[in-house]
């Protein structure tokens, strides 16, 4: 897998649920060779629309498979593993 491939955060200023699920998503990234990605949807209408009583999201780049709050790491882990592996 390239280093460059990227997870989205789905997020927003303040979304203290968001900082609870990054320390579920960083011993991840380098396991898949991701980098983070915070996306706020704030910039983005049809994000803000699809994600906001959902926050945190994380997502590979289509936001029509995404894995929403709440996940634990292995819950995350088994998701990256069906779609990276």
């Amino acid at each position: 897998m390239s280093a460059s491939a990227e997870l989205m955060l789905y997020t927003t200023l303040g979304c203290t649920l968001c900082e609870k699920a990054k320390l579920e998503i960083w011993p991840l990234l380098k396991q898949y060779g991701l980098r983070l990605k915070e996306v706020d949807i704030a910039d983005d209408d049809e994000l803000f629309e699809r994600f906001h009583l959902s926050i945190p999201v994380v997502g590979l780049g289509n936001p029509d498979d995404v894995r929403a709050w709440p996940f634990s790491q292995s819950q995350l882990d088994e998701w990256l593993a069906q779609r990276l592996i």
